[in-house]
């Protein structure tokens, strides 16, 4: 598997975004962060510099605005930054155990020998330079792979955080365009039902209406000045839901376009379930957590085999045994160095136990992460679904509604229908409108997370959903 580029969050940042076999990292980040969020891509040469080094906006307003902010605040992702340099800066020591270890050695003594009473003082001087190579390390070997599966599992943890991040962003944003719709929608009801009380009373004070008539109408805008207070209970959590996962204020924030066209879903699910078998992010992070503990296994039965390793040194000294004074020598040194383990009191035999214990924890964990996400894949193709037949039904209602007001206000003003039905329609009508929004939004974001549980989410994606929103007017 391919190394991760180490250069700034930027570049990171980019998720194959998420589709590895489409265009190398380095490019497909540029794409996301030129391309959606606007900012310049500048590589750097060696360090990772830090998530907080981007000019996020103070007040966001489009969905560009809360992505990019969201980026640079995740505390999360930064989490999922720091593991991955974790699991790379093991990978780089587990190599070097197998690299050749050069040691430099320097002895200086003043050495005082008395023999038959005879006292002797001399210097004494002792250099050595020796290099060891790894020949065969069973351990090391193993310990080696394991690191390096490792590292990429850290790589897929965090385009999983990465991808649940930006879904995360998408959804927060959704719901508070929902509220705030809602809210405006209840309003328009509020002023309709205030407008048929004034109407009601104005007939009641002429004696041309009942009393009942008149507390059906006061009870109505009761109602629905309740929900109104709920709604703005509810857009002041989804604001304050929105702000916490990107570190900044939603402003005037953009709206999805009346017109927007949503594609439709495509393929089947057998298609998608697949799609998330080969791709998700967390079932391949648990695979190769999988993997790593059958290296582990192997590693530990490495407490077996001999260790074989080749030695060179040079040794300049003028002293011997025991600091005895010598003639000054050279010496010169190559061989091969074998260590065979006979017995390590069980607990070799332990280790490899403890192993194979893991390695079937981590392979139930596997099946675990697979039936989730499957059953997270099913639920929200069949959401997608549902939600395109239901966008059309609720449009219907909403053009039904509409006219079913329009035609009881008529026929209450020719005294053919009764006020309460007048208060029907217009409940009905301001009701279909709300249904209609909700649906549109859980269609969009369930779309979204169709994608990101297939492992098929790309900046692309992204991009598109940020063209379906339009400028708030008279907000």
């Amino acid at each position: 598997m391919s190394r991760i580029n180490r250069q700034t969050i930027t570049n990171r940042t980019a998720y194959r975004l998420i589709n590895k076999s489409v265009i190398k990292k380095t490019a497909l980040c540029a794409s996301l962060l030129v391309g959606l969020f606007g900012v310049a891509v500048q590589s750097a040469a060696a360090e990772l510099p830090s998530l907080g080094s981007s000019n996020a906006p103070v007040v966001g307003e489009t969905l560009q605005d809360f992505f990019s902010a969201a980026l640079d605040f995740s505390p999360r992702l930064r989490i999922a930054e720091q593991n991955l340099n974790i699991g790379a800066a093991r990978r780089n020591a587990a190599t070097g155990q197998l690299l050749p270890q050069v040691r430099a050695n320097a002895s200086l003594s003043d050495n005082t020998r008395v023999q038959s009473g005879r006292e002797t003082t001399f210097d004494g001087n002792r250099y050595s330079l020796q290099l060891t190579q790894v020949l065969f390390n069973w351990q090391a070997f193993a310990a080696r792979a394991q690191a390096v599966l490792r590292e990429d599992q850290a790589e897929q943890l965090y385009y999983s955080e990465l991808a649940t991040l930006l879904t995360d962003v998408a959804e927060k944003f959704f719901d508070t365009l929902q509220a705030r719709d809602a809210l405006d929608s209840i309003a328009s009801e509020y002023e309709a039902v205030s407008n048929q009380l004034q109407q009601i009373e104005s007939l009641y004070g002429r004696q041309l209406a009942q009393i009942t008539d008149l507390y059906q109408a006061q009870a109505s805008l009761a109602s629905v000045e309740a929900q109104q207070i709920q709604l703005e209970s509810r857009l002041d959590i989804q604001l304050e839901a929105l702000r916490s996962v990107s570190g900044i204020e939603p402003g005037e924030l953009f709206s999805l376009a009346e017109g927007a066209k949503v594609p439709p879903l495509e393929n089947n699910l057998h298609y998608w379930v697949d799609q998330a078998e080969k791709n998700n992010h967390s079932i391949k992070a648990q695979r190769l957590e999988f993997e790593a503990s059958k290296k582990m296994i192997s590693q530990r039965r490495g407490a077996y085999m001999p260790q074989v390793s080749l030695v060179l040194q040079r040794q300049d000294s003028d002293v011997g045994f025991d600091n005895m004074p010598l003639q000054r020598s050279d010496n010169t040194y190559i061989g091969v160095d074998v260590s065979v383990p006979i017995y390590a009191g069980g607990s070799n035999r332990a280790a490899v136990r403890e192993a194979n214990s893991q390695s079937l924890i981590a392979e139930n964990e596997l099946r675990g992460v697979q039936f989730e996400i499957g059953e997270t894949v099913r639920s929200a193709y069949l959401q997608v679904q549902a939600s395109e037949k239901i966008i059309g039904a609720a449009q219907k209602l909403v053009e039904s509604t509409e006219l079913s007001a329009t035609a009881m206000q008529r026929g209450f003003e020719l005294g053919a229908v009764t006020s309460v039905d007048v208060l029907n329609a217009i409940r009905d009508q301001f009701g279909a409108q709300r249904d209609l929004q909700r649906v549109r939004y859980e269609h969009v974001k369930f779309l979204l997370l169709l994608k990101r549980e297939a492992g098929l989410l790309t900046a692309d994606d992204l991009i598109e959903v940020s063209t379906w929103l339009e400028p708030s007017t008279g907000r």
